[in-house]
């Protein structure tokens, strides 16, 4: 059975650090607490559960700090989390079993990554990341910001879940960490362009963060997962900016460097809906439909757009169409993923009147 040195580093996590602990109990052979600048309870939590807690002064590189974490690893295995992370307890038995059976001939295990949730509980949203990796490999974190961990070899992608479980309000940290190495005209390499992008978006400023995404695109560089979402992004930009015509045609950009996906597809349709050509968005929500479950997708997946919500929308394309038949099938289909979704709910209240049969004359 392999061993597990548990990498983290923190600051003022009193909130949420406990649960995340708490949840690989039993799992983690020693835990590795790196603080850089806590003024709450965050150590004397970590020293509860028997962390070796190290002290590391803040350099506005993330990377450098799960470097630093990694490096005081003595264990087999390292497993990294964040202090909003934690194992829901099906997927901690799930990462005992992979323990106890694990070849050892594995360099890194992928995870997948719960982002969000709906109402009821079910992941909206979701990604993989390596998150167990051969302490020996000597794999590395790359980036100042929204670092990324280069491995290689035999990697087993299992059926393990991380749960996010985010508690505190987003802030500009990261945004302040960009505009400062770009003050210092600091190259950056094309994940950097793609996060900055993100960040400029995320913070409104759609007009630059077009401008970085472009950039991007340009080094020819990217992740695939990256250049797609890139082209979905922009598109949503170009959007919020009322330019339809460049929004629709960043969203077709995608094709270029993919078959269709869910969410490209649903975002095409919202497009043409919105401009009130309901025939072409019941195409793009009908090829939704047909792409089955997004297989081997390492970036994050809308799970809405692969399973309810484009028969959703499909009800309501083939209801303008004068096809009530078949908008109720498809709400039929979204109730299925949905049965307790308000709009499917009342969709079928609708239908249960318009759809009822008169006695024959």
């Amino acid at each position: 059975m392999i061993s597990i040195s548990l990498c983290m580093i923190v600051k003022n996590e009193e909130q949420a650090l406990g649960r995340c602990l708490h949840s690989v109990r039993d799992v983690a052979d020693e835990i590795i607490i790196v603080d850089t600048g806590s003024t709450d309870r965050t150590k004397e939590i970590a020293a509860s559960f028997g962390a070796v807690i190290y002290d590391f002064a803040w350099i506005d590189d993330f990377g450098a700090a799960r470097n630093y974490s990694f490096s005081k690893a003595t264990q087999s295995y390292i497993l990294w989390l964040d202090a909003d992370d934690e194992f829901e307890e099906i997927d901690r038995i799930k990462l005992v079993a992979l323990k106890q059976t694990l070849d050892p001939s594995v360099d890194s295990v992928s995870m997948n990554y719960h982002l969000s949730f709906d109402a009821t509980g079910k992941v909206t949203s979701s990604l993989r990341r390596n998150r167990l990796v051969k302490r020996e490999r000597d794999f590395q974190w790359e980036g100042p910001v929204h670092e990324v961990l280069i491995v290689g070899g035999k990697i087993l992608a299992a059926d393990v879940a991380v749960t996010h479980k985010k508690d505190k309000e987003h802030t500009d940290r990261n945004l302040r960490i960009y505009r400062k190495r770009e003050e210092a005209k600091e190259d950056f390499s094309p994940r950097d362009l793609y996060y900055f992008a993100n960040e400029l978006r995320d913070h409104g400023l759609h007009t630059e963060a077009i401008a970085y995404y472009e950039r991007f695109l340009d080094t020819k560089k990217g992740w695939i997962e990256d250049v797609y979402s890139t082209c979905l992004k922009i598109g949503d930009s170009y959007g919020v900016l009322k330019n339809n015509e460049a929004q629709i045609r960043a969203y077709f950009r995608a094709l270029a460097y993919d078959k269709p996906r869910a969410e490209m597809c649903c975002r095409v349709g919202a497009y043409f809906l919105e401009h009130h050509a309901v025939g072409l968005a019941a195409y793009w929500y009908e090829t939704a439909t047909t792409l089955g479950t997004p297989e081997g997708l390492m970036g994050r997946v809308d799970h809405a757009a692969w399973t309810w919500l484009p028969h959703l929308q499909l009800c309501l394309c083939y209801d303008r169409l004068g096809d009530k038949e078949r908008a109720n099938v498809h709400n039929e289909k979204a109730f299925e993923y949905q049965p307790n979704h308000p709009s499917i709910l009342h969709n079928r209240a609708y239908f249960a009147k318009v759809l009822r049969k008169g006695p024959a004359e």
